[in-house]
């Protein structure tokens, strides 16, 4: 889904993230919405538009990562929701992931648990896991 994203968003003139959580997450936004966020502020070829981190956020409900709004919604009833909304002149195309259960973690926990012995060093998310090219 974040890659997805990071594609799509430079063909759209605007984008905003809005990430669902239940109510005892601690963070917000949570720490998936800002690596979207910077994956998306990313330009065309390639280099990071400077940008802020995780720590900086204490239960906001917007904040702004590398000039992208995150929208942050704590909920009874909600395990783990992302959205990415991206807008151009007549047109808009949402990207969407949910997690209906925790189970669904459970098959990238494996993958990188079978594979974090081949990457050494520090390893964020499953990128370097999959054949994403």
């Amino acid at each position: 889904m974040m890659r997805f994203a990071a594609v799509a968003a430079p063909f759209f003139e605007s984008v905003e993230i809005i990430e669902m959580h239940h109510p005892d997450k601690v963070d917000a936004p949570s720490g998936t919405a800002v690596r979207t966020a910077e994956l998306i502020a990313r330009s065309p070829t390639g280099t990071h538009l400077p940008g802020c981190h995780h720590a900086d956020f204490a239960r906001r409900p917007q904040a702004s990562v590398d000039d992208v709004t995150v929208h942050s919604v704590r909920l009874r009833g909600l395990v783990a929701h992302q959205e990415v909304l991206l807008g151009g002149a007549g047109e808009t195309l949402t990207i969407r992931h949910d997690s209906l259960d925790r189970v669904s973690f459970m098959p990238g926990v494996l993958l990188g648990i079978r594979n974090v012995g081949t990457h050494p060093g520090l390893t964020v998310g499953l990128d370097a896991f999959v054949d994403l090219a």
